[in-house]
């Protein structure tokens, strides 16, 4: 893969939680700066859930490996193209070259 392949930004979001004396909050906040990643759609569908229709859309992101990107983690979340996509599968290509992300983000307003 060349650098001119990663021409999408993603930028990472994780999960905080807070005691609010009521319970946890969940709170998402950015996660470092964004990274050069591409993109590469593997499917797409419409589910049906609790009595309405849904779009959704999944796709691998391959972003530079470094100490940051081996950190990241299936509860971590990114944002990239206007999408909110939740990671469902994380891999390493070559040797701590890259990092392939499967990720899945619904279409939806």
């Amino acid at each position: 893969m060349n650098a001119g392949a990663l021409d999408r930004r993603l930028q990472f979001r994780r999960v905080t939680e807070t005691n609010t004396g009521l319970g946890l909050e969940q709170t998402w906040a950015n996660h470092g700066s964004a990274v050069w990643g591409s993109r590469k759609d593997i499917s797409d569908g419409e589910k049906a859930a609790a009595g309405g229709i849904y779009a959704e859309v999944s796709a691998r992101f391959v972003i530079r490996s470094s100490i940051f990107a081996r950190g990241i983690t299936p509860k971590d979340e990114f944002t990239c193209d206007g999408l909110r996509w939740r990671i469902v599968g994380i891999k390493e290509i070559g040797r701590r070259d890259y990092i392939e992300l499967t990720a899945v983000a619904r279409l939806d307003p």
